[in-house]
Protein backbone atom coordinates (compact mmCIF):
# COMPACT_ATOMS: atom_id res chain seq x y z
CA UNK A 1 0.00 0.00 0.00
CA UNK A 2 0.96 3.79 -0.39
CA UNK A 3 2.58 5.22 2.53
CA UNK A 4 0.40 8.09 4.43
CA UNK A 5 1.62 11.34 3.98
CA UNK A 6 1.96 13.58 7.05
CA UNK A 7 -1.00 15.02 8.27
CA UNK A 8 0.21 18.09 8.14
CA UNK A 9 1.65 17.85 4.43
CA UNK A 10 -0.82 16.23 2.06
CA UNK A 11 0.94 14.22 -0.78
CA UNK A 12 0.30 15.28 -4.31
CA UNK A 13 -1.93 13.97 -6.22
CA UNK A 14 0.81 12.73 -8.57
CA UNK A 15 2.75 10.80 -6.30
CA UNK A 16 -0.56 9.48 -4.75
CA UNK A 17 -1.83 7.83 -8.17
CA UNK A 18 2.34 6.56 -8.20
CA UNK A 19 1.38 4.87 -5.11
CA UNK A 20 -1.71 3.26 -6.13
CA UNK A 21 0.06 1.99 -9.63
CA UNK A 22 2.96 0.50 -7.25
CA UNK A 23 0.54 -1.25 -5.57
CA UNK A 24 -1.37 -2.79 -8.24
CA UNK A 25 -4.86 -1.83 -8.32
CA UNK A 26 -4.49 -0.74 -11.23
CA UNK A 27 -3.60 -1.38 -14.79
CA UNK A 28 -3.08 0.86 -17.94
CA UNK A 29 -1.78 1.13 -21.59
CA UNK A 30 0.39 4.14 -22.01
CA UNK A 31 0.19 5.95 -25.40
CA UNK A 32 2.92 5.34 -28.09
CA UNK A 33 3.13 1.48 -27.13
CA UNK A 34 3.45 -1.25 -30.34
CA UNK A 35 1.55 -4.16 -28.66
CA UNK A 36 -1.52 -4.63 -27.31
CA UNK A 37 -2.92 -6.33 -24.44
CA UNK A 38 -3.28 -10.20 -24.33
CA UNK A 39 -7.04 -11.79 -24.38
CA UNK A 40 -9.11 -12.07 -21.07
CA UNK A 41 -10.41 -15.33 -22.44
CA UNK A 42 -9.70 -17.67 -24.95
CA UNK A 43 -13.41 -17.64 -26.04
CA UNK A 44 -14.14 -21.53 -25.30
CA UNK A 45 -17.52 -22.65 -26.32
CA UNK A 46 -18.66 -23.51 -23.12
CA UNK A 47 -16.26 -21.88 -20.42
CA UNK A 48 -15.34 -18.40 -22.34
CA UNK A 49 -13.50 -17.11 -20.29
CA UNK A 50 -11.13 -19.55 -19.26
CA UNK A 51 -7.69 -19.21 -20.58
CA UNK A 52 -6.06 -16.15 -21.80
CA UNK A 53 -4.39 -14.88 -24.98
CA UNK A 54 -0.94 -13.48 -25.96
CA UNK A 55 1.10 -16.51 -24.53
CA UNK A 56 1.73 -19.41 -24.09
CA UNK A 57 3.23 -21.28 -20.78
CA UNK A 58 5.77 -23.71 -21.03
CA UNK A 59 6.50 -24.55 -16.96
CA UNK A 60 4.50 -23.94 -13.75
CA UNK A 61 6.84 -23.53 -10.73
CA UNK A 62 4.97 -24.02 -7.71
CA UNK A 63 6.22 -23.60 -4.53
CA UNK A 64 3.27 -24.15 -1.60
CA UNK A 65 2.24 -24.23 2.11
CA UNK A 66 -0.82 -25.72 3.43
CA UNK A 67 -2.36 -25.39 7.11
CA UNK A 68 -5.03 -27.82 7.69
CA UNK A 69 -6.02 -26.60 11.39
CA UNK A 70 -6.34 -23.02 9.35
CA UNK A 71 -7.54 -23.77 5.99
CA UNK A 72 -4.79 -21.33 4.83
CA UNK A 73 -2.67 -22.18 1.58
CA UNK A 74 0.20 -19.88 0.80
CA UNK A 75 2.12 -19.93 -2.71
CA UNK A 76 4.87 -18.59 -5.10
CA UNK A 77 3.94 -19.24 -8.76
CA UNK A 78 6.46 -19.12 -11.35
CA UNK A 79 5.34 -19.11 -14.58
CA UNK A 80 7.70 -19.71 -17.59
CA UNK A 81 6.34 -18.65 -20.90
CA UNK A 82 6.44 -17.36 -24.54
CA UNK A 83 4.54 -14.12 -26.10
CA UNK A 84 2.76 -14.81 -28.86
CA UNK A 85 2.30 -11.56 -29.79
CA UNK A 86 3.58 -7.81 -28.11
CA UNK A 87 2.07 -7.71 -25.31
CA UNK A 88 1.82 -4.51 -23.04
CA UNK A 89 -0.99 -6.75 -20.32
CA UNK A 90 -1.04 -10.09 -20.19
CA UNK A 91 -4.14 -12.12 -17.64
CA UNK A 92 -4.09 -15.26 -15.56
CA UNK A 93 -7.02 -17.21 -14.30
CA UNK A 94 -7.05 -16.98 -10.40
CA UNK A 95 -10.33 -17.22 -8.36
CA UNK A 96 -10.07 -16.14 -4.86
CA UNK A 97 -6.92 -15.66 -2.68
CA UNK A 98 -5.21 -12.54 -2.04
CA UNK A 99 -2.49 -11.63 -4.22
CA UNK A 100 0.35 -9.82 -2.51
CA UNK A 101 3.23 -9.31 -5.24
CA UNK A 102 3.80 -9.91 -9.01
CA UNK A 103 6.91 -9.58 -10.82
CA UNK A 104 8.20 -10.05 -14.27
CA UNK A 105 11.54 -11.20 -15.09
CA UNK A 106 11.90 -9.83 -11.32
CA UNK A 107 10.69 -6.68 -12.11
CA UNK A 108 7.90 -5.30 -9.99
CA UNK A 109 4.50 -5.56 -12.41
CA UNK A 110 1.59 -3.59 -11.42
CA UNK A 111 -2.16 -5.75 -11.38
CA UNK A 112 -5.82 -5.34 -10.81
CA UNK A 113 -8.24 -8.06 -10.50
CA UNK A 114 -11.82 -8.22 -12.06
CA UNK A 115 -13.53 -11.68 -11.01
CA UNK A 116 -11.25 -14.40 -11.67
CA UNK A 117 -9.24 -12.62 -13.88
CA UNK A 118 -5.67 -10.78 -12.70
CA UNK A 119 -4.19 -8.97 -15.39
CA UNK A 120 -0.42 -8.21 -15.05
CA UNK A 121 1.16 -5.10 -16.56
CA UNK A 122 4.86 -5.88 -16.96
CA UNK A 123 7.41 -2.56 -16.45
CA UNK A 124 8.08 -3.44 -19.43
CA UNK A 125 6.53 -4.33 -22.70
CA UNK A 126 6.68 -8.54 -24.35
CA UNK A 127 8.12 -8.64 -27.83
CA UNK A 128 6.56 -11.64 -29.76
CA UNK A 129 8.44 -14.07 -29.31
CA UNK A 130 10.47 -13.67 -25.67
CA UNK A 131 10.19 -16.33 -23.29
CA UNK A 132 10.01 -14.51 -19.93
CA UNK A 133 8.93 -15.70 -15.66
CA UNK A 134 5.99 -13.94 -14.14
CA UNK A 135 5.77 -14.91 -10.21
CA UNK A 136 2.95 -14.15 -8.14
CA UNK A 137 2.79 -14.05 -4.68
CA UNK A 138 -0.69 -15.18 -3.07
CA UNK A 139 -2.33 -16.62 -0.27
CA UNK A 140 -5.93 -17.16 1.83
CA UNK A 141 -7.85 -19.94 1.79
CA UNK A 142 -8.79 -21.84 -1.27
CA UNK A 143 -12.44 -21.74 -2.68
CA UNK A 144 -14.75 -25.32 -3.52
CA UNK A 145 -16.02 -24.17 -7.01
CA UNK A 146 -19.33 -26.01 -8.24
CA UNK A 147 -19.63 -26.47 -11.66
CA UNK A 148 -22.55 -26.09 -13.80
CA UNK A 149 -23.61 -29.58 -13.22
CA UNK A 150 -23.38 -28.94 -9.64
CA UNK A 151 -20.43 -30.86 -9.19
CA UNK A 152 -17.77 -29.72 -6.72
CA UNK A 153 -14.29 -29.27 -7.51
CA UNK A 154 -11.23 -26.62 -6.99
CA UNK A 155 -9.99 -27.05 -2.98
CA UNK A 156 -11.96 -29.67 -1.50
CA UNK A 157 -10.95 -30.03 2.17
CA UNK A 158 -11.23 -33.04 4.01
CA UNK A 159 -11.30 -34.46 7.34
CA UNK A 160 -7.31 -35.09 7.79
CA UNK A 161 -6.04 -32.24 4.81
CA UNK A 162 -7.34 -31.38 1.17
CA UNK A 163 -7.76 -32.74 -2.72
CA UNK A 164 -7.26 -30.34 -5.41
CA UNK A 165 -9.49 -31.56 -8.55
CA UNK A 166 -9.61 -29.41 -11.38
CA UNK A 167 -12.00 -30.27 -14.63
CA UNK A 168 -12.66 -28.26 -16.08
CA UNK A 169 -12.01 -25.05 -13.94
CA UNK A 170 -10.85 -25.74 -10.60
CA UNK A 171 -7.43 -25.35 -10.98
CA UNK A 172 -7.69 -21.81 -10.84
CA UNK A 173 -8.66 -22.13 -7.15
CA UNK A 174 -5.14 -22.79 -6.01
CA UNK A 175 -2.68 -21.67 -8.79
CA UNK A 176 -2.42 -19.30 -11.00
CA UNK A 177 -2.44 -19.95 -14.75
CA UNK A 178 -3.38 -20.02 -18.06
CA UNK A 179 -6.31 -22.32 -17.42
CA UNK A 180 -7.69 -23.79 -20.10
CA UNK A 181 -6.80 -27.29 -21.67
CA UNK A 182 -5.20 -25.81 -25.19
CA UNK A 183 -2.52 -24.76 -23.11
CA UNK A 184 -0.01 -27.41 -21.16
CA UNK A 185 2.87 -27.34 -19.76
CA UNK A 186 5.27 -29.04 -17.43
CA UNK A 187 5.59 -28.63 -13.68
CA UNK A 188 7.56 -28.39 -10.37
CA UNK A 189 5.52 -28.64 -7.32
CA UNK A 190 6.77 -28.18 -3.49
CA UNK A 191 4.63 -28.18 -0.74
CA UNK A 192 4.85 -28.16 2.53
CA UNK A 193 2.49 -29.78 5.34
CA UNK A 194 2.15 -30.66 9.14
CA UNK A 195 4.96 -33.50 10.29
CA UNK A 196 2.67 -37.05 9.60
CA UNK A 197 0.78 -35.99 6.49
CA UNK A 198 1.29 -36.96 3.16
CA UNK A 199 1.16 -34.10 0.00
CA UNK A 200 0.96 -36.37 -2.84
CA UNK A 201 1.10 -34.98 -6.46
CA UNK A 202 1.51 -35.64 -10.49
CA UNK A 203 4.50 -37.00 -12.14
CA UNK A 204 7.71 -38.29 -9.53
CA UNK A 205 8.28 -37.43 -6.01
CA UNK A 206 12.16 -36.15 -6.41
CA UNK A 207 12.95 -35.20 -2.96
CA UNK A 208 11.34 -34.68 0.71
CA UNK A 209 12.57 -33.73 4.02
CA UNK A 210 11.03 -32.87 7.95
CA UNK A 211 12.40 -30.17 9.67
CA UNK A 212 10.66 -28.67 12.71
CA UNK A 213 7.39 -30.11 12.28
CA UNK A 214 7.04 -29.60 8.73
CA UNK A 215 7.16 -32.09 5.68
CA UNK A 216 8.29 -30.87 2.34
CA UNK A 217 7.53 -33.18 -0.60
CA UNK A 218 8.73 -31.50 -4.31
CA UNK A 219 7.30 -33.44 -7.12
CA UNK A 220 8.26 -33.27 -11.01
CA UNK A 221 6.11 -33.77 -14.11
CA UNK A 222 8.26 -34.12 -17.38
CA UNK A 223 5.60 -34.66 -19.66
CA UNK A 224 3.38 -31.48 -20.79
CA UNK A 225 0.22 -31.21 -18.72
CA UNK A 226 -3.23 -29.80 -18.46
CA UNK A 227 -3.74 -27.31 -15.70
CA UNK A 228 -7.34 -29.55 -15.25
CA UNK A 229 -5.33 -32.85 -14.93
CA UNK A 230 -3.19 -31.10 -12.13
CA UNK A 231 -3.62 -32.68 -8.24
CA UNK A 232 -2.80 -32.16 -4.97
CA UNK A 233 -3.84 -34.68 -2.25
CA UNK A 234 -3.07 -33.91 1.28
CA UNK A 235 -3.63 -36.38 4.19
CA UNK A 236 -3.08 -39.10 5.66
CA UNK A 237 -1.73 -41.76 3.29
CA UNK A 238 -0.76 -45.34 3.00
CA UNK A 239 1.89 -45.14 0.08
CA UNK A 240 3.48 -48.04 -1.84
CA UNK A 241 5.98 -48.22 -3.77
CA UNK A 242 6.87 -50.50 -7.08
CA UNK A 243 7.57 -50.77 -10.91
CA UNK A 244 6.05 -52.66 -13.45
CA UNK A 245 7.54 -55.93 -14.82
CA UNK A 246 8.88 -52.94 -18.01
CA UNK A 247 10.18 -51.25 -15.02
CA UNK A 248 7.73 -48.07 -14.85
CA UNK A 249 7.11 -46.41 -11.25
CA UNK A 250 4.14 -46.93 -9.92
CA UNK A 251 3.23 -44.65 -6.60
CA UNK A 252 -0.20 -45.02 -4.87
CA UNK A 253 -1.49 -43.39 -1.71
CA UNK A 254 -4.69 -44.78 -0.23
CA UNK A 255 -6.17 -43.47 2.47
CA UNK A 256 -6.64 -46.36 5.12
CA UNK A 257 -10.14 -46.36 5.66
CA UNK A 258 -9.76 -47.89 2.09
CA UNK A 259 -6.90 -49.72 1.97
CA UNK A 260 -8.29 -52.66 2.49
CA UNK A 261 -11.52 -52.31 0.03
CA UNK A 262 -8.62 -51.20 -2.15
CA UNK A 263 -5.92 -53.53 -2.60
CA UNK A 264 -7.25 -56.25 -4.75
CA UNK A 265 -7.93 -53.73 -7.34
CA UNK A 266 -5.05 -52.06 -7.17
CA UNK A 267 -2.81 -54.67 -7.38
CA UNK A 268 -3.89 -55.28 -11.31
CA UNK A 269 -2.65 -52.00 -12.39
CA UNK A 270 0.03 -53.57 -14.12
CA UNK A 271 -2.06 -55.45 -15.58
CA UNK A 272 -4.22 -53.15 -16.93
CA UNK A 273 -1.51 -50.96 -18.36
CA UNK A 274 0.33 -53.68 -19.84
CA UNK A 275 -3.34 -54.45 -21.60
CA UNK A 276 -3.86 -50.90 -22.38
CA UNK A 277 -0.35 -50.91 -23.96
CA UNK A 278 -1.15 -53.37 -26.33
CA UNK A 279 -4.48 -52.19 -27.30
CA UNK A 280 -3.45 -47.87 -27.25
CA UNK A 281 0.12 -48.32 -27.87
CA UNK A 282 2.97 -47.34 -25.33
CA UNK A 283 2.20 -45.12 -22.12
CA UNK A 284 2.54 -41.65 -22.51
CA UNK A 285 4.24 -40.98 -19.31
CA UNK A 286 7.17 -41.37 -17.13
CA UNK A 287 4.93 -43.05 -13.81
CA UNK A 288 1.46 -44.47 -13.02
CA UNK A 289 -0.29 -45.22 -9.65
CA UNK A 290 -3.16 -43.89 -7.92
CA UNK A 291 -4.71 -41.71 -5.42
CA UNK A 292 -7.82 -43.58 -3.30
CA UNK A 293 -9.09 -41.20 -0.76
CA UNK A 294 -12.21 -41.39 1.64
CA UNK A 295 -14.98 -42.35 0.37
CA UNK A 296 -17.37 -39.10 0.08
CA UNK A 297 -14.56 -36.60 0.11
CA UNK A 298 -15.14 -36.07 -3.67
CA UNK A 299 -17.94 -37.43 -5.58
CA UNK A 300 -16.33 -38.46 -9.01
CA UNK A 301 -13.00 -40.22 -9.83
CA UNK A 302 -11.09 -38.04 -12.26
CA UNK A 303 -8.11 -39.19 -14.06
CA UNK A 304 -5.53 -36.75 -13.17
CA UNK A 305 -2.09 -37.23 -14.89
CA UNK A 306 0.43 -39.66 -14.21
CA UNK A 307 -2.10 -40.91 -11.04
CA UNK A 308 -5.94 -41.26 -11.47
CA UNK A 309 -8.13 -39.91 -8.16
CA UNK A 310 -10.52 -42.00 -6.61
CA UNK A 311 -13.25 -41.32 -4.18
CA UNK A 312 -13.49 -44.47 -2.62
CA UNK A 313 -11.93 -48.34 -3.09
CA UNK A 314 -12.59 -48.21 -7.36
CA UNK A 315 -13.78 -51.27 -9.46
CA UNK A 316 -12.04 -52.93 -12.06
CA UNK A 317 -13.94 -51.14 -14.89
CA UNK A 318 -13.44 -47.65 -13.15
CA UNK A 319 -9.69 -48.33 -13.32
CA UNK A 320 -9.78 -49.27 -16.71
CA UNK A 321 -11.73 -46.06 -18.00
CA UNK A 322 -9.11 -43.79 -15.61
CA UNK A 323 -6.39 -45.28 -16.99
CA UNK A 324 -7.17 -45.16 -20.38
CA UNK A 325 -7.12 -41.66 -20.09
CA UNK A 326 -4.04 -41.19 -19.15
CA UNK A 327 -3.62 -41.96 -23.60
CA UNK A 328 -7.16 -39.93 -24.19
CA UNK A 329 -7.31 -36.91 -22.48
CA UNK A 330 -4.30 -36.82 -20.26
CA UNK A 331 -1.35 -37.13 -23.24
CA UNK A 332 -4.16 -36.17 -25.77
CA UNK A 333 -5.78 -32.99 -24.91
CA UNK A 334 -9.24 -31.42 -25.92
CA UNK A 335 -8.23 -28.43 -27.71
CA UNK A 336 -11.70 -26.98 -26.46
CA UNK A 337 -14.58 -28.12 -23.74
CA UNK A 338 -16.15 -29.25 -26.52
CA UNK A 339 -14.41 -32.07 -27.45
CA UNK A 340 -14.60 -34.37 -23.93
CA UNK A 341 -16.39 -37.01 -26.07
CA UNK A 342 -12.71 -37.46 -27.16
CA UNK A 343 -12.17 -38.37 -23.72
CA UNK A 344 -14.72 -39.34 -22.78
CA UNK A 345 -15.71 -41.92 -25.31
CA UNK A 346 -12.67 -43.53 -26.12
CA UNK A 347 -12.20 -44.71 -21.86
CA UNK A 348 -15.66 -45.77 -22.37
CA UNK A 349 -15.12 -48.07 -25.21
CA UNK A 350 -11.89 -48.93 -22.99
CA UNK A 351 -13.97 -50.47 -20.79
CA UNK A 352 -16.00 -52.17 -23.46
CA UNK A 353 -12.97 -53.67 -25.10
CA UNK A 354 -11.71 -54.61 -21.83
CA UNK A 355 -14.57 -56.36 -21.25
CA UNK A 356 -14.98 -58.08 -24.44
CA UNK A 357 -10.72 -59.32 -24.36
CA UNK A 358 -11.55 -60.65 -20.53
CA UNK A 359 -14.86 -62.75 -20.26
CA UNK A 360 -17.69 -60.19 -20.37
CA UNK A 361 -19.89 -58.66 -23.21
CA UNK A 362 -18.85 -58.58 -26.62
CA UNK A 363 -18.12 -54.58 -27.68
CA UNK A 364 -20.97 -55.54 -29.93
CA UNK A 365 -23.74 -56.75 -27.16
CA UNK A 366 -22.89 -53.48 -25.28
CA UNK A 367 -23.38 -51.55 -28.45
CA UNK A 368 -26.91 -53.47 -28.76
CA UNK A 369 -27.75 -53.30 -25.47
CA UNK A 370 -27.57 -49.29 -25.30
CA UNK A 371 -29.10 -48.78 -28.72
CA UNK A 372 -31.69 -50.78 -27.63
CA UNK A 373 -32.85 -47.61 -25.02
CA UNK A 374 -35.53 -45.79 -26.18
CA UNK A 375 -35.95 -42.42 -28.11
CA UNK A 376 -36.59 -40.37 -25.18
CA UNK A 377 -33.42 -41.68 -22.93
CA UNK A 378 -30.96 -39.48 -22.05
CA UNK A 379 -28.00 -41.17 -23.87
CA UNK A 380 -29.80 -39.47 -26.92
CA UNK A 381 -30.33 -36.39 -25.47
CA UNK A 382 -27.80 -34.47 -27.43
CA UNK A 383 -24.72 -35.18 -30.12
CA UNK A 384 -21.46 -36.11 -28.13
CA UNK A 385 -19.57 -32.97 -30.40
CA UNK A 386 -22.12 -30.73 -29.65
CA UNK A 387 -22.83 -30.50 -25.79
CA UNK A 388 -25.87 -28.78 -25.20
CA UNK A 389 -24.46 -26.09 -22.39
CA UNK A 390 -21.14 -26.67 -19.88
CA UNK A 391 -23.65 -28.30 -17.52
CA UNK A 392 -24.02 -31.03 -20.04
CA UNK A 393 -20.04 -31.57 -20.74
CA UNK A 394 -19.99 -35.03 -18.83
CA UNK A 395 -23.36 -36.40 -19.09
CA UNK A 396 -23.97 -40.06 -20.62
CA UNK A 397 -24.06 -38.83 -24.83
CA UNK A 398 -20.22 -37.64 -24.45
CA UNK A 399 -19.33 -41.09 -22.31
CA UNK A 400 -21.48 -43.62 -24.43
CA UNK A 401 -22.77 -42.11 -27.47
CA UNK A 402 -19.14 -41.13 -28.24
CA UNK A 403 -17.82 -45.09 -27.58
CA UNK A 404 -20.90 -45.62 -29.88
CA UNK A 405 -19.53 -43.68 -32.59
CA UNK A 406 -15.91 -45.39 -31.84
CA UNK A 407 -18.08 -49.10 -32.50
CA UNK A 408 -19.00 -47.39 -35.88
CA UNK A 409 -16.23 -46.97 -36.85
CA UNK A 410 -14.94 -49.85 -35.74
CA UNK A 411 -17.71 -51.75 -37.61
CA UNK A 412 -16.83 -49.47 -40.70
CA UNK A 413 -13.19 -50.28 -41.07
CA UNK A 414 -12.97 -53.35 -39.94
CA UNK A 415 -11.12 -54.88 -36.51
CA UNK A 416 -7.67 -55.18 -37.67
CA UNK A 417 -8.24 -51.51 -39.17
CA UNK A 418 -9.53 -50.50 -35.72
CA UNK A 419 -6.86 -51.02 -33.73
CA UNK A 420 -4.37 -49.59 -36.10
CA UNK A 421 -6.66 -46.33 -35.35
CA UNK A 422 -6.65 -46.55 -31.81
CA UNK A 423 -3.07 -46.71 -31.43
CA UNK A 424 -2.17 -44.04 -34.55
CA UNK A 425 -4.46 -41.67 -33.04
CA UNK A 426 -2.42 -41.45 -29.71
CA UNK A 427 0.23 -41.15 -31.40
CA UNK A 428 -0.22 -39.13 -33.79
CA UNK A 429 -1.37 -36.02 -30.98
CA UNK A 430 0.73 -37.74 -28.47
CA UNK A 431 1.19 -34.99 -25.72
CA UNK A 432 -0.49 -32.42 -27.43
CA UNK A 433 -4.29 -31.33 -28.07
CA UNK A 434 -6.68 -32.49 -30.77
CA UNK A 435 -10.43 -31.27 -31.13
CA UNK A 436 -13.24 -33.25 -33.43
CA UNK A 437 -12.12 -31.89 -36.87
CA UNK A 438 -8.80 -33.67 -36.21
CA UNK A 439 -9.93 -36.49 -35.40
CA UNK A 440 -12.73 -36.83 -38.01
CA UNK A 441 -10.16 -36.02 -40.54
CA UNK A 442 -7.60 -38.63 -39.40
CA UNK A 443 -10.46 -41.69 -39.51
CA UNK A 444 -11.45 -40.78 -42.98
CA UNK A 445 -7.17 -40.75 -43.89
CA UNK A 446 -6.72 -43.44 -42.92
CA UNK A 447 -9.53 -45.39 -44.56
CA UNK A 448 -9.97 -43.07 -47.78
CA UNK A 449 -12.33 -45.69 -49.52
CA UNK A 450 -15.08 -45.72 -47.00
CA UNK A 451 -17.70 -43.19 -46.70
CA UNK A 452 -18.11 -42.23 -42.69
CA UNK A 453 -20.93 -39.27 -43.56
CA UNK A 454 -23.14 -41.29 -41.86
CA UNK A 455 -21.79 -41.84 -38.87
CA UNK A 456 -20.40 -38.07 -38.56
CA UNK A 457 -23.94 -37.12 -39.38
CA UNK A 458 -25.98 -39.28 -37.60
CA UNK A 459 -23.96 -40.73 -34.54
CA UNK A 460 -21.54 -37.78 -33.93
CA UNK A 461 -23.39 -34.33 -35.01
CA UNK A 462 -27.54 -36.05 -35.41
CA UNK A 463 -30.65 -35.07 -32.96
CA UNK A 464 -31.97 -37.33 -31.29
CA UNK A 465 -31.51 -41.04 -31.65
CA UNK A 466 -29.67 -42.57 -34.94
CA UNK A 467 -31.67 -45.28 -37.33
CA UNK A 468 -30.25 -48.42 -36.90
CA UNK A 469 -26.79 -49.18 -38.49
CA UNK A 470 -27.53 -50.93 -41.71
CA UNK A 471 -31.26 -50.06 -41.74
Amino acid sequence: MPRSAPPARPAPLALLLAGILTAGVLTGCDGGVHGTPGGSGLRDPYFPKMGNGGYDVTHYALDLAYAPDTGRLSGTATLTARATQDLTAFDLDLDGLDVEKVTVDGAGARWNRAGHELTVRPHDDLDEGRVFRVTVRYSGTPRTITDPDGSEEGWLPTDDGAVALGEPTGSMAWFPGNHHPSDKASYDLTITVPEGLEAVSNGELTAQRTADGRTTSAWHTAEPMASYLATLAIGDYDIQRSTTSSGLPLYTAVDPAEAAASRTVLARIPEVLAWEEKTFGPYPFSSAGAIVDREGDAGYALETQNRPFFPGAPDTATLVHELAHQWYGDSVSPRTWRDMWLNEGFATYGEWLWEEEHGGDSAQQTFDEVYAHGEDDDVWSFPPAEPSSAAHISDSPVYVRGAMVLHRIRQTVGDAAFAGLLRGWAAAHRHGTADTADFTAYVEKSAPDKDFGPIWDDWLYGDGKPAEPGS
